[in-house]
């Protein structure tokens, strides 16, 4: 299956307790920080819930 590249781009700090644990879930700790995961539909979801945190380079 595809893999899709996440880069976390803005901080965590305020962001409610639910955003700061789909981070945690994605395996992002720090700004700039970038993860590749198996491109799922759970994932997607869970991007599009800190779409404002995370940028997707394809």
């Amino acid at each position: 299956m595809a893999t899709i590249k996440i880069k976390q781009i803005k901080s965590k700090i305020g962001a409610p307790i639910d955003q700061k644990r789909t981070l945690q879930a994605l395996g992002l700790h720090k700004i700039s920080q970038v993860v590749e995961r198996e491109d799922t539909p759970v994932l997607r979801g869970m991007i599009r819930k800190v779409h404002h945190l995370v940028t997707v380079i394809e």
